[in-house]
């Protein structure tokens, strides 16, 4: 391999997990338009796989099944196709996404690890980028939280004026109710996909890295937790119906568990420190 196919990989991640934030958008509200701009970013995610799959079968003549790491690159081409497939022809948000997670964690799997393996320094660099693009992916997403949670603690002040009639003049400047509510929706909903991805690249960088990387790790057991309860707070919030004062006093106790997590566990760490 070349140092220029590290730039074709890093544009393959790129599209597959921009691809897979649009699925993720539309698997929770419906967003047809997010959908389609998924669904064209995948294809483009495809034609590339395929222009490397049909360059090996006909150009090096070894069809990408002899080895695991060959193995896993026909395994995430047959996802990403199967994927393309169901949401052509049919309407199964659920299936589709997190279709997308397997195969976008697959794909990961097999780029760091070929590049680690068999590209040379281009591999090793693409590695690290890697390792950049997780810490730059965790703390945007830590950022949309925050943002997230600012607008909850405005609604609970709003909420709490309201109800007792007081500070009439700062009413306005907070803005009503159902906006401060739906932007701090907004913003959850656009960082939970760039943790999800966050993750899964720094848990495939820990295992093809030469570092010991620990399942257990405080950093590593708190963002998953992170992760799934900000998932909790997206079921409540769009399957269960829950809204108003509740469900923004749950977005202000996950803030405070991000909070634990990133100061906290962070000193904890073995692994990431």
């Amino acid at each position: 391999m070349t140092l220029d196919l590290k730039w074709i990989y890093e544009l393959i991640i790129l599209l597959y997990g921009l691809s897979l934030t649009g699925y993720f958008i539309d698997f929770i509200q419906g967003d047809r338009r997010a959908n389609r701009i998924a669904f064209w970013l995948l294809g483009i995610v495809w034609i590339l796989q395929t222009f490397f799959l049909l360059s090996q079968i006909f150009i090096r003549d070894d069809f990408p099944v002899m080895t695991v790491y060959d193995g896993l690159y026909f395994y995430a081409w047959i996802l990403v196709t199967f994927s393309l497939v169901l949401n052509k022809l049919f309407r199964i948000d659920f299936i589709i996404f997190f279709t997308n997670v397997i195969g976008f964690s697959v794909m990961i799997i097999h780029l760091m690890s070929r590049a680690s393996n068999s590209m040379g320094r281009g591999g090793v660099e693409l590695v690290n980028e890697m390792l950049v693009v997780h810490i730059s992916l965790a703390i945007i997403s830590y950022g949309f939280f925050t943002l997230s949670f600012i607008f909850s603690v405005l609604y609970l002040l709003q909420y709490r004026w309201l109800k007792s009639k007081k500070w009439r003049n700062r009413l306005v400047r907070l803005g009503d109710l159902a906006k401060l509510e739906k932007l701090s929706y907004l913003f959850i909903v656009l960082a939970v996909p760039l943790l999800l991805i966050a993750i899964v690249l720094g848990v495939v960088w820990g295992y093809v890295s030469e570092d010991v990387f620990y399942w257990m790790d405080f950093k590593t057991v708190g963002s998953i937790i992170v992760f799934i309860v900000y998932m909790i707070w997206l079921f409540l919030k769009v399957v269960q119906g829950y809204q108003g004062r509740l469900i923004s006093i749950f977005n202000v106790g996950a803030f405070m568990l991000l909070l634990i997590n990133f100061f906290l566990f962070s000193s904890l760490s073995n692994f990431h420190f």
